[in-house]
């Protein structure tokens, strides 16, 4: 396992990390959620990723159970803070919602602090200034470590900067951004510019396009499958053109490529990720222990991927 800086920040990361979305609380129960952070952490990973809202909370208590088995100091945990409950004052980014949505995470994780805090979207009815300020005491409380946004845009980010200077205040150290071969724009295009000018970290999500880059759905999506039982993640995929034609064309030819280097279509769309250095880790998600075992493998694939792999791949994914 190779450990990244996250950002220009000192803590090291894992290139591999392990998160609870759509799994803890809806597959996997506190035995499963034991046995598949243990795999992940023997294997080297160090970051486990989790939010308020992944399973209404239930997430964050099944991961708060798991860490009693664990040194605190071998371990990176995060949360994220908008979408708390069904209040008016339970949603967002407000000062009010970001400390009691970060006091309520720590109280189900049962810890003192998480070392990432993430703005799990952006938020319209808040200043930015209103939020940085937040994530501001936030950090000077002990509460987390770090802070950072998810989903935000460059303007968005560039503008949390720039009040942070001018107020002298502790600036955001990463972005969490959906990035994987079929969604690319922000990672390779938007934010390029913070990755120069802020040295900008990165925990990458979605790395499988909640599991149409394993290929298991080229020729639809089985009754059984996991994909099947969340219907808003599937209209999701299908709204933005994920399920096109052309996509399942592309899987197929990048299949090939992946049984000609002894991989699955999963480890390779992984391992393409870890081999961009603007990635900080890659946040892959598990239900079952051989699934983690599946995508630590990935790390070994990243040494197969020459120049001319990766060009080839770029070719394909046009």
């Amino acid at each position: 396992m190779k450990y990244n800086k996250l950002g220009k920040s000192g803590l090291k990361v894992s290139e591999i990390s392990f998160g609870s979305w759509l799994t803890f609380g809806n597959q996997l129960d506190t035995q499963l959620v034991k046995d598949t952070m243990k795999e992940a952490f023997k294997n080297g990973v160090n970051f486990f990723d989790n939010a308020e809202a992944y399973a209404n909370g239930l997430s964050e208590s099944l991961m708060g159970q798991a860490l009693k088995e664990y040194r605190r100091e071998d371990l990176i945990i995060s949360t994220k803070i908008f979408w708390g409950g069904n209040g008016p004052n339970d949603k967002g980014l407000s000062r009010k919602h970001i400390l009691e949505g970060t006091w309520n995470s720590l109280k189900r994780l049962q810890l003192n602090y998480v070392d990432l805090i993430f703005c799990h979207r952006p938020d319209p009815d808040t200043p930015i200034e209103e939020t940085v300020y937040a994530m501001n005491y936030v950090i000077n409380e002990g509460l987390a470590f770090y802070w950072g946004t998810s989903e935000w845009s460059a303007d968005q980010i560039e503008q949390a900067f720039e009040i942070a200077e001018k107020r002298n205040l502790i600036a955001p150290t990463m972005e969490q951004p959906q990035y994987n071969m079929f969604v690319r724009d922000k990672v390779e295009k938007e934010f390029l510019d913070l990755f120069e000018k802020y040295h900008l970290g990165t925990t990458t999500w979605s790395p499988l396009a909640s599991g149409l880059l394993t290929g298991k759905y080229n020729d639809g999506i089985p009754e059984n499958s996991r994909l099947n039982k969340f219907k808003d993640v599937q209209e999701y995929l299908k709204s933005n053109g994920l399920f096109s034609d052309e996509n399942i064309d592309r899987l197929k030819k990048l299949d090939k490529i992946a049984k000609n280097i002894d991989a699955t279509m999963a480890q390779l769309a992984i391992a393409w990720i870890l081999k961009n250095p603007n990635v900080s880790t890659v946040i892959t998600g598990a239900s079952s222990v051989n699934q983690v075992k599946e995508n630590i493998k990935s790390i070994e694939i990243k040494e197969k991927l020459t120049d001319d792999l990766m060009n080839e791949i770029k070719n394909i994914l046009k």
